[in-house]
């Protein structure tokens, strides 16, 4: 069966400036059994895992005034802050029911695993960049993480 396809380019130029000046994600169009369909994908995003920047805490914002007069302060943390480097799903662990990466009071070494950070699908290691003895950590197991959410500190 050797049919000739007929191919309107013009058409489908049309169609795409359609999708351009509507943004729209696709358009579909049909004329005398010649269906043509036209689908502009997102631009690729580049995720790159870096390692992640150690910051001076800094002291916070005076906190607006509280109700609840029983809770103790909490103390702004001494030490390096380690922030997320994306938004994702923390896991303190490298599969559910193990022991986790790090506990409070270990001490790492530079380039050691402390946690992971899922982003869509793809399982990123959070590694020391120097070594220390874990002060705090301020995120929970398969807990969501914002960019630049403090994860734990290391002194």
């Amino acid at each position: 069966m050797d049919a000739k396809i007929k191919f309107d380019s013009s058409a489908v130029k049309q169609l795409a400036e359609i999708l351009n000046e509507t943004g729209l994600s696709e358009i579909e169009y049909e004329d005398q059994g010649c269906r043509i369909r036209v689908v502009k994908s997102a631009p690729p995003v580049m995720m790159h895992a870096t390692a992640p920047s150690f910051v001076q805490a800094a002291a916070p914002a005076a906190p607006a005034p509280s109700s609840d007069v029983s809770a103790p302060a909490k103390a702004s943390p001494s030490g390096h802050v380690m922030r997320s480097p994306m938004v994702g799903t923390a896991y303190l662990s490298p599969e559910p029911g193990a022991a986790a990466f790090v506990k409070m009071g270990d001490h790492v070494s530079a380039g050691q695993t402390l946690l992971i950070i899922e982003a869509m699908k793809v399982m990123n290691p959070i590694k020391a960049t120097h070594s220390g003895v874990v002060k705090d950590i301020m995120v929970s197991d398969a807990s969501p993480v914002e960019f630049d959410e403090p994860l734990l500190v290391i002194e």
